[in-house]
C-alpha cells in the first residue's frame, strides 16, 4: 500500500481548518492535502467547504478506512490463499448445483404430471416451520414414512420416489457427498416451478419448444434464483416434524389456509402467489381464495401478470416467497457439497 496508517492521520489532522479561515483560504492553503484526501477517503470537495471544517465522523470514518484496507494488505498471503480457497468452493457448489438442476430437470420432463406434487412435496416440507419453538422447516422431514403418510400429504409419495431416484444418480457425480433431502426436496419444488414457467412461455409461441424456451431465456426471471441459489446446504432431520402443523390444503377453508401461511409470517399475498402449491388444480383453487377480499387483488393480480409474454410480476414475487419459505429455521452450511484439491506435487514431475 502507497499510504500507511501513521503516515496517514498526521495528514489528515493537519487537514482540519481554524474557524478564522474561511473555506477558500483554506483550500488554497492546502491544496495538496485536500487532493490527496479526496483520493484517498472518497470524499467530496465541496464537504470541506463547512467553515467549521470536516466532521469529526468524516475523519474517523477515514480513518477506519485506512486502518481496515492497511490490516487487509498487511495480512498477505493469508489473505491469498484464503480468497482462492473460497473460489474453489464456490466454483464447486456451483458445478455441482448446475448438474443437480440438469437432473432435476430431466426427470420432471419425464413425469411432467408430477410437477403439481413436487411443488406441493416442498411446501409441506418447509411449512412445518414453528416460529415459536425455531423447529420443522425445510428439513426433509416428510422423506419419513410416519410423515409422508400423513393425510395432508396424500398422493405425493410418487413425487418423493421421483427424486430419490434422482437423488441416486446425483449420488453419483457429487464429489462432495450425498445431496441432502432438505436441498433435494426445494430444488426439486424449484425445477417443478421453472417448468411451469417454460410450458407457459411455450404455449404463448403456439407450442414452439425451441421459441418458448427462447421466450423464456429472453423475458423469464432465471435470474432471480441467485438468493434461492445459495441457499444450498441445508442439513436432514432425524426424525419426522410434529403432526398437526399442516392443514388439508383441498379442503381447508380460506381462513385456514391464511391462519397457516400467517403463521409463519406470510400474509395474503404470499397465499395468492402460491396457489399452484396447494392442491393439483391451480384454477379451483383461485376461485376458493378470490372469495376473501384480501386475497382477491393479488389473486387478480397474479393472473393479469401471467397472461403477459414475461410474467415478471408473478415469477418474480413467486421465486421470492420460494426463497424464504426454504430458508425457515435452517442453518446453511455454505461449505457443503465441496471437497480438498488434490495438490500436485511438482518436485516429482519428470521434465
Amino acid at each position: 500500500m502507497g499510504v500507511s496508517f501513521l503516515s496517514t492521520v498526521p495528514s489528515m489532522l493537519q487537514l482540519v481548518p481554524v474557524p478564522s479561515l474561511t473555506a477558500t483560504t483554506a483550500s488554497t492553503r492546502y491544496p495538496t492535502h485536500s487532493q490527496a484526501l479526496t483520493i484517498r477517503c472518497n470524499k467530496m470537495e465541496a464537504e470541506a467547504s463547512y467553515e467549521d471544517g470536516f466532521h469529526r465522523r468524516d475523519i474517523l470514518k477515514c480513518i477506519g478506512v485506512t486502518v481496515g484496507m492497511e490490516l487487509i494488505a498487511s495480512s498477505g498471503k493469508f489473505v491469498e490463499e484464503a480468497s482462492a480457497a473460497d473460489l474453489i468452493q464456490r466454483g464447486q457448489r456451483s458445478e455441482i448445483l448446475s448438474k443437480i438442476k440438469g437432473t432435476l430437470a430431466t426427470a420432471i420432463k419425464g413425469k411432467p404430471e408430477l410437477i403439481p406434487s413436487l411443488q406441493t412435496l416442498a411446501l409441506n416440507d418447509a411449512i412445518t416451520y414453528d416460529k415459536a419453538t425455531k423447529s420443522g422447516g425445510p428439513n426433509g422431514s416428510i422423506r419419513f414414512s410416519s410423515e409422508i403418510s400423513r393425510p395432508e400429504n396424500k398422493g405425493l409419495s410418487a413425487a418423493l420416489d421421483l427424486l430419490e431416484e434422482a437423488k441416486k444418480e446425483i449420488d453419483s457425480y457429487s464429489k462432495g457427498g450425498p445431496i441432502s433431502f432438505a436441498d433435494l426436496i426445494q430444488f426439486g419444488g424449484q425445477a417443478a416451478t421453472k417448468a411451469t414457467f417454460i410450458a407457459a412461455a411455450i404455449r404463448k409461441c403456439g407450442g414452439n419448444e425451441e421459441k418458448g424456451k427462447l421466450l423464456y431465456n429472453a423475458y423469464g426471471s432465471t435470474g432471480q434464483w441467485g438468493l434461492f441459489d445459495r441457499q444450498f446446504g441445508r442439513s436432514d432431520a432425524q426424525e419426522p416434524d410434529p403432526e398437526g402443523r399442516i392443514p388439508l390444503w383441498e379442503k381447508a377453508s380460506v381462513k385456514e389456509m391464511k391462519d397457516k401461511f400467517a403463521a409463519v409470517g406470510f400474509g395474503p399475498r404470499q397465499l395468492a402467489v402460491m396457489s399452484a402449491f396447494l392442491g393439483p388444480d391451480q384454477a379451483a383453487t383461485e376461485t376458493l381464495l378470490a372469495t376473501d377480499p384480501e386475497v382477491l387483488p393479488w389473486v387478480q393480480k397474479y393472473q393479469r401478470s401471467r397472461e403477459t409474454v414475461s410474467q415478471t410480476d408473478y415469477e418474480v414475487d413467486l421465486i421470492t416467497t420460494l426463497t424464504k419459505l426454504g430458508s425457515f429455521g435452517q442453518q446453511i452450511n455454505y461449505e457443503a457439497y465441496t471437497y480438498p484439491v488434490k495438490k500436485v506435487d511438482f518436485t516429482k514431475l519428470k521434465l
